[in-house]
């Protein structure tokens, strides 16, 4: 299976029978990311998580103080 990452329009070629496939296969919402740009990313996310700059959203704060 031939994919296209999203972000540096590379194209890789995928097994047909990898989870991953299937998953792009059946769900066309999802997304492939090739694993440099998918490394780089999760460089510069630590990176900003070490600042102590970053916050996670998935709560809202007043939530966060009920608890």
């Amino acid at each position: 299976m031939r994919v296209k990452c999203v972000i540096c329009d590379t194209i890789n070629q995928l097994d047909d029978d990898l989870p991953l496939a299937k998953k792009l296969r059946n769900r066309p919402i999802h997304t492939y990311m090739c694993d440099t740009c998918h490394d780089r990313i999760k460089q510069n996310t630590m990176s900003r998580i070490e600042t102590g700059n970053f916050r996670f959203y998935r709560t809202s704060p007043h939530m966060d103080k009920e608890f």
